[in-house]
Protein backbone atom coordinates (compact mmCIF):
# COMPACT_ATOMS: atom_id res chain seq x y z
CA UNK A 1 0.00 0.00 0.00
CA UNK A 2 1.12 3.55 -0.79
CA UNK A 3 0.82 6.71 1.27
CA UNK A 4 -1.03 8.43 -1.59
CA UNK A 5 -3.83 5.87 -1.23
CA UNK A 6 -4.89 7.68 1.94
CA UNK A 7 -4.80 11.26 0.72
CA UNK A 8 -7.77 13.63 0.45
CA UNK A 9 -8.34 17.38 0.22
CA UNK A 10 -9.27 19.09 3.47
CA UNK A 11 -10.08 22.83 3.51
CA UNK A 12 -8.16 24.64 6.25
CA UNK A 13 -11.39 26.12 7.65
CA UNK A 14 -12.57 22.60 8.61
CA UNK A 15 -9.78 22.33 11.24
CA UNK A 16 -11.24 23.04 14.70
CA UNK A 17 -9.35 25.56 16.82
CA UNK A 18 -11.56 25.23 19.92
CA UNK A 19 -13.80 22.43 21.22
CA UNK A 20 -17.59 22.41 21.21
CA UNK A 21 -19.20 23.71 24.38
CA UNK A 22 -20.59 21.77 26.13
CA UNK A 23 -18.38 18.88 25.06
CA UNK A 24 -21.23 16.53 24.20
CA UNK A 25 -22.73 19.14 21.83
CA UNK A 26 -20.15 18.14 19.20
CA UNK A 27 -21.59 16.64 16.04
CA UNK A 28 -21.47 12.87 15.54
CA UNK A 29 -21.58 11.09 12.18
CA UNK A 30 -22.76 7.49 12.39
CA UNK A 31 -21.09 5.40 9.68
CA UNK A 32 -22.25 1.89 8.88
CA UNK A 33 -24.33 0.29 6.15
CA UNK A 34 -26.17 3.62 6.29
CA UNK A 35 -24.94 7.07 7.34
CA UNK A 36 -26.70 9.52 9.66
CA UNK A 37 -25.97 12.86 11.34
CA UNK A 38 -26.29 13.15 15.11
CA UNK A 39 -24.70 14.91 18.07
CA UNK A 40 -22.56 13.19 20.69
CA UNK A 41 -25.25 13.41 23.36
CA UNK A 42 -27.35 11.08 21.14
CA UNK A 43 -24.90 8.28 21.92
CA UNK A 44 -27.16 6.50 24.46
CA UNK A 45 -29.78 6.08 21.69
CA UNK A 46 -27.17 4.68 19.28
CA UNK A 47 -25.86 2.01 21.65
CA UNK A 48 -27.60 -0.99 23.19
CA UNK A 49 -27.99 -2.23 26.77
CA UNK A 50 -25.12 -4.63 27.38
CA UNK A 51 -22.62 -2.74 25.22
CA UNK A 52 -19.39 -1.67 26.92
CA UNK A 53 -17.44 1.52 26.26
CA UNK A 54 -13.68 1.28 26.69
CA UNK A 55 -11.90 4.62 27.14
CA UNK A 56 -8.27 5.65 27.61
CA UNK A 57 -7.59 6.96 31.12
CA UNK A 58 -4.21 8.55 30.37
CA UNK A 59 -3.71 12.09 31.64
CA UNK A 60 -1.93 14.69 29.50
CA UNK A 61 1.17 16.09 31.18
CA UNK A 62 2.81 19.44 30.34
CA UNK A 63 5.40 18.24 27.84
CA UNK A 64 6.72 21.28 25.95
CA UNK A 65 9.98 22.68 27.35
CA UNK A 66 12.75 25.02 26.25
CA UNK A 67 16.31 23.93 27.04
CA UNK A 68 19.65 25.69 26.79
CA UNK A 69 23.00 24.19 25.87
CA UNK A 70 25.39 27.07 26.24
CA UNK A 71 23.95 29.86 24.08
CA UNK A 72 21.82 27.51 21.96
CA UNK A 73 18.11 27.19 22.72
CA UNK A 74 16.53 23.79 22.03
CA UNK A 75 12.84 22.98 21.91
CA UNK A 76 12.09 19.76 23.77
CA UNK A 77 8.87 17.74 23.63
CA UNK A 78 8.62 14.80 26.01
CA UNK A 79 7.70 11.60 24.18
CA UNK A 80 7.74 8.66 26.60
CA UNK A 81 9.53 7.40 29.71
CA UNK A 82 11.95 4.52 29.13
CA UNK A 83 12.45 1.48 31.32
CA UNK A 84 15.81 2.71 32.64
CA UNK A 85 14.35 5.94 34.03
CA UNK A 86 15.39 8.14 31.12
CA UNK A 87 12.96 9.96 28.80
CA UNK A 88 12.79 9.78 25.04
CA UNK A 89 12.17 13.31 23.76
CA UNK A 90 11.83 15.01 20.41
CA UNK A 91 14.21 17.94 19.96
CA UNK A 92 14.32 20.94 17.65
CA UNK A 93 17.56 22.79 16.86
CA UNK A 94 19.58 19.97 18.38
CA UNK A 95 22.01 19.06 15.60
CA UNK A 96 25.06 19.72 17.77
CA UNK A 97 23.77 18.04 20.91
CA UNK A 98 25.81 14.98 21.84
CA UNK A 99 25.66 12.30 24.56
CA UNK A 100 27.08 13.69 27.79
CA UNK A 101 25.86 17.25 27.16
CA UNK A 102 23.97 19.03 29.92
CA UNK A 103 20.66 20.72 29.18
CA UNK A 104 19.31 23.47 31.43
CA UNK A 105 15.62 24.30 31.15
CA UNK A 106 14.02 27.74 31.24
CA UNK A 107 11.75 28.40 34.19
CA UNK A 108 11.64 28.69 37.93
CA UNK A 109 12.27 25.04 38.79
CA UNK A 110 16.00 24.97 37.84
CA UNK A 111 15.37 21.72 35.99
CA UNK A 112 18.28 20.14 34.13
CA UNK A 113 19.07 16.91 32.27
CA UNK A 114 21.95 14.96 30.77
CA UNK A 115 21.83 13.68 27.19
CA UNK A 116 22.32 9.91 27.18
CA UNK A 117 21.86 9.07 23.48
CA UNK A 118 20.44 10.41 20.24
CA UNK A 119 18.71 8.79 17.27
CA UNK A 120 18.42 9.57 13.57
CA UNK A 121 14.95 11.16 13.78
CA UNK A 122 15.79 14.13 15.98
CA UNK A 123 15.10 12.20 19.16
CA UNK A 124 17.17 12.13 22.33
CA UNK A 125 17.28 9.96 25.43
CA UNK A 126 17.84 12.26 28.40
CA UNK A 127 18.02 11.78 32.16
CA UNK A 128 16.43 14.53 34.23
CA UNK A 129 17.83 15.55 37.59
CA UNK A 130 14.40 15.05 39.20
CA UNK A 131 12.09 12.06 39.49
CA UNK A 132 8.68 11.25 40.87
CA UNK A 133 6.63 14.07 42.32
CA UNK A 134 9.60 16.48 42.19
CA UNK A 135 9.72 15.99 38.42
CA UNK A 136 5.94 16.39 38.10
CA UNK A 137 6.07 19.65 40.06
CA UNK A 138 8.85 20.95 37.82
CA UNK A 139 6.78 20.17 34.71
CA UNK A 140 3.73 21.90 36.15
CA UNK A 141 5.91 24.93 36.87
CA UNK A 142 7.94 25.20 33.66
CA UNK A 143 6.34 23.13 30.86
CA UNK A 144 3.37 23.81 28.60
CA UNK A 145 0.80 21.50 27.08
CA UNK A 146 2.07 20.31 23.69
CA UNK A 147 -0.91 21.16 21.51
CA UNK A 148 -1.00 19.66 18.01
CA UNK A 149 0.69 21.85 15.38
CA UNK A 150 -2.59 22.41 13.51
CA UNK A 151 -4.12 24.24 16.52
CA UNK A 152 -3.13 27.86 15.99
CA UNK A 153 -1.84 29.40 19.21
CA UNK A 154 0.86 31.89 18.15
CA UNK A 155 1.63 32.76 21.77
CA UNK A 156 1.26 29.22 23.07
CA UNK A 157 -1.68 27.42 24.75
CA UNK A 158 -4.32 29.60 26.38
CA UNK A 159 -5.69 28.99 29.88
CA UNK A 160 -8.70 27.03 28.62
CA UNK A 161 -6.43 24.53 26.85
CA UNK A 162 -5.24 23.22 30.20
CA UNK A 163 -8.71 21.82 30.89
CA UNK A 164 -10.05 21.51 27.33
CA UNK A 165 -7.20 19.16 26.36
CA UNK A 166 -7.95 16.70 29.18
CA UNK A 167 -10.65 14.02 29.16
CA UNK A 168 -13.15 13.20 31.87
CA UNK A 169 -11.50 9.75 32.08
CA UNK A 170 -7.98 11.10 32.81
CA UNK A 171 -6.38 9.33 35.78
CA UNK A 172 -2.83 8.23 34.92
CA UNK A 173 -0.13 10.80 34.11
CA UNK A 174 1.95 10.13 31.02
CA UNK A 175 0.41 11.30 27.74
CA UNK A 176 1.90 14.03 25.58
CA UNK A 177 -1.24 14.28 23.44
CA UNK A 178 -4.86 13.79 24.45
CA UNK A 179 -6.85 10.70 23.42
CA UNK A 180 -9.19 13.10 21.66
CA UNK A 181 -12.32 10.97 21.26
CA UNK A 182 -12.60 11.04 25.04
CA UNK A 183 -12.82 14.85 24.99
CA UNK A 184 -16.49 14.59 23.97
CA UNK A 185 -17.67 12.96 27.20
CA UNK A 186 -19.22 14.67 30.22
CA UNK A 187 -20.38 13.24 33.57
CA UNK A 188 -24.00 13.77 32.42
CA UNK A 189 -23.39 11.75 29.25
CA UNK A 190 -21.79 8.93 31.22
CA UNK A 191 -24.81 8.92 33.55
CA UNK A 192 -27.16 8.73 30.56
CA UNK A 193 -25.17 5.83 29.10
CA UNK A 194 -25.26 3.99 32.44
CA UNK A 195 -29.04 4.51 32.61
CA UNK A 196 -29.26 2.97 29.14
CA UNK A 197 -27.41 -0.12 30.41
CA UNK A 198 -24.10 0.72 28.72
CA UNK A 199 -21.12 0.05 30.99
CA UNK A 200 -17.72 1.62 30.68
CA UNK A 201 -14.20 0.46 31.48
CA UNK A 202 -10.77 1.95 30.98
CA UNK A 203 -7.42 1.02 29.49
CA UNK A 204 -4.25 3.10 29.40
CA UNK A 205 -2.20 4.16 26.40
CA UNK A 206 0.19 7.05 27.03
CA UNK A 207 0.04 8.89 23.72
CA UNK A 208 3.54 9.94 22.62
CA UNK A 209 4.84 12.91 20.66
CA UNK A 210 5.28 10.62 17.67
CA UNK A 211 1.55 10.98 17.06
CA UNK A 212 2.28 14.48 15.67
CA UNK A 213 4.88 13.28 13.17
CA UNK A 214 3.94 12.73 9.51
CA UNK A 215 4.47 9.43 7.68
CA UNK A 216 7.70 9.96 5.74
CA UNK A 217 7.71 6.93 3.43
CA UNK A 218 5.63 6.27 0.32
CA UNK A 219 5.70 2.49 0.72
CA UNK A 220 3.70 1.87 3.92
CA UNK A 221 5.36 -1.52 4.47
CA UNK A 222 8.43 0.51 5.51
CA UNK A 223 6.66 2.69 8.08
CA UNK A 224 7.30 1.98 11.76
CA UNK A 225 5.08 3.34 14.50
CA UNK A 226 6.64 5.04 17.51
CA UNK A 227 6.16 2.70 20.49
CA UNK A 228 3.81 3.83 23.25
CA UNK A 229 3.34 2.46 26.74
CA UNK A 230 -0.01 0.84 27.48
CA UNK A 231 -1.86 -1.48 29.80
CA UNK A 232 -5.08 -3.44 30.13
CA UNK A 233 -5.77 -4.64 33.67
CA UNK A 234 -7.49 -7.88 34.60
CA UNK A 235 -10.72 -6.13 35.65
CA UNK A 236 -11.12 -4.51 32.23
CA UNK A 237 -10.23 -7.71 30.38
CA UNK A 238 -12.80 -9.63 32.42
CA UNK A 239 -15.49 -6.96 31.91
CA UNK A 240 -14.94 -6.80 28.15
CA UNK A 241 -14.91 -10.59 27.76
CA UNK A 242 -18.07 -10.91 29.89
CA UNK A 243 -19.89 -8.24 27.86
CA UNK A 244 -19.01 -9.96 24.61
CA UNK A 245 -20.01 -13.38 25.94
CA UNK A 246 -23.43 -11.92 26.84
CA UNK A 247 -23.91 -10.50 23.34
CA UNK A 248 -22.77 -6.94 24.02
CA UNK A 249 -20.57 -4.93 21.70
CA UNK A 250 -17.17 -3.47 22.57
CA UNK A 251 -17.08 0.25 21.75
CA UNK A 252 -13.55 1.68 21.70
CA UNK A 253 -13.43 5.37 22.61
CA UNK A 254 -10.69 6.48 20.26
CA UNK A 255 -7.95 4.88 18.22
CA UNK A 256 -5.65 4.72 21.25
CA UNK A 257 -8.10 2.52 23.16
CA UNK A 258 -8.56 0.38 20.06
CA UNK A 259 -4.83 -0.11 19.52
CA UNK A 260 -4.12 -1.21 23.09
CA UNK A 261 -7.17 -3.51 23.10
CA UNK A 262 -6.08 -5.10 19.83
CA UNK A 263 -2.54 -5.48 21.16
CA UNK A 264 -3.87 -7.21 24.26
CA UNK A 265 -6.02 -9.52 22.11
CA UNK A 266 -3.23 -10.53 19.73
CA UNK A 267 -3.49 -14.19 20.71
CA UNK A 268 -7.30 -14.31 20.54
CA UNK A 269 -9.32 -13.46 23.65
CA UNK A 270 -8.58 -10.20 25.42
CA UNK A 271 -6.00 -10.71 28.18
CA UNK A 272 -4.24 -8.40 30.65
CA UNK A 273 -1.37 -6.50 29.07
CA UNK A 274 1.38 -4.18 30.28
CA UNK A 275 4.09 -3.04 27.91
CA UNK A 276 4.80 -1.07 24.76
CA UNK A 277 2.85 -1.30 21.53
CA UNK A 278 3.81 -0.18 18.04
CA UNK A 279 0.79 -1.76 16.34
CA UNK A 280 0.28 -0.30 12.85
CA UNK A 281 -3.19 -1.05 11.48
CA UNK A 282 -3.80 -0.99 7.72
CA UNK A 283 -6.66 -2.31 5.58
CA UNK A 284 -6.55 -6.09 5.70
CA UNK A 285 -5.98 -6.20 9.47
CA UNK A 286 -8.28 -8.68 11.28
CA UNK A 287 -9.86 -7.05 14.33
CA UNK A 288 -10.27 -9.27 17.37
CA UNK A 289 -11.41 -7.03 20.25
CA UNK A 290 -13.50 -4.08 19.00
CA UNK A 291 -16.94 -3.89 17.36
CA UNK A 292 -17.59 -0.13 17.22
CA UNK A 293 -15.18 2.81 17.20
CA UNK A 294 -15.93 6.35 18.36
CA UNK A 295 -13.24 8.61 16.94
CA UNK A 296 -12.58 12.10 15.64
CA UNK A 297 -11.93 13.05 11.99
CA UNK A 298 -8.27 12.56 11.11
CA UNK A 299 -5.58 14.05 8.93
CA UNK A 300 -5.09 12.94 5.33
CA UNK A 301 -2.10 10.59 4.85
CA UNK A 302 -2.09 9.79 8.59
CA UNK A 303 -1.85 6.41 10.29
CA UNK A 304 -5.16 7.22 12.01
CA UNK A 305 -7.01 7.64 8.72
CA UNK A 306 -5.44 4.35 7.62
CA UNK A 307 -6.75 2.73 10.82
CA UNK A 308 -10.36 3.91 10.31
CA UNK A 309 -10.23 2.72 6.70
CA UNK A 310 -9.11 -0.69 7.97
CA UNK A 311 -11.93 -0.71 10.51
CA UNK A 312 -14.90 0.51 8.49
CA UNK A 313 -13.74 0.09 4.87
CA UNK A 314 -11.79 2.51 2.70
CA UNK A 315 -14.60 3.33 0.28
CA UNK A 316 -17.04 3.87 3.14
CA UNK A 317 -14.64 6.16 4.99
CA UNK A 318 -13.81 8.19 1.88
CA UNK A 319 -17.53 8.75 1.32
CA UNK A 320 -18.07 9.60 4.99
CA UNK A 321 -15.23 12.12 5.03
CA UNK A 322 -16.48 13.72 1.81
CA UNK A 323 -19.90 14.09 3.44
CA UNK A 324 -18.37 15.49 6.63
CA UNK A 325 -16.37 18.11 4.72
CA UNK A 326 -19.39 19.17 2.64
CA UNK A 327 -21.65 19.26 5.72
CA UNK A 328 -19.26 21.43 7.75
CA UNK A 329 -18.06 18.92 10.34
CA UNK A 330 -15.03 20.08 12.34
CA UNK A 331 -11.84 18.01 12.06
CA UNK A 332 -8.97 16.90 14.31
CA UNK A 333 -8.37 17.09 18.05
CA UNK A 334 -10.95 19.73 18.99
CA UNK A 335 -13.35 18.69 16.23
CA UNK A 336 -16.43 16.51 15.85
CA UNK A 337 -16.71 12.73 16.04
CA UNK A 338 -17.89 9.70 14.12
CA UNK A 339 -19.24 6.37 15.34
CA UNK A 340 -17.99 3.61 13.06
CA UNK A 341 -19.38 0.12 12.63
CA UNK A 342 -16.76 -2.49 11.83
CA UNK A 343 -16.85 -3.66 8.23
CA UNK A 344 -17.87 -7.28 7.76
Amino acid sequence: MQLADFDFDLPAERIAQHPARPRDAARLLRVGAERADHVVRDLPDLLRPGDILVANDTRVIPAQLTARRGAARIGITLDRPLADGTWHVLARNARRVRPGDRLDFDGAADLSATVIARDDDGGLAIRFDRAGEDFSRALRSDAAVALPPYIDRPEGPVADDTTDYQTVFARRDGAVAAPTAGLHFTPALLDALAARGVRHATVTLHVGAGTFLPVRVDDLSRHRMHPERGSVDAATADAVNAARAAGGRVVAVGTTSLRVLETAAASGALAPFDGETDLFILPGYRFRAVDLLLTNFHLPRSTLFMLVCAFAGTARMRAAYAHAIQAGYRFYSYGDACLLERAA
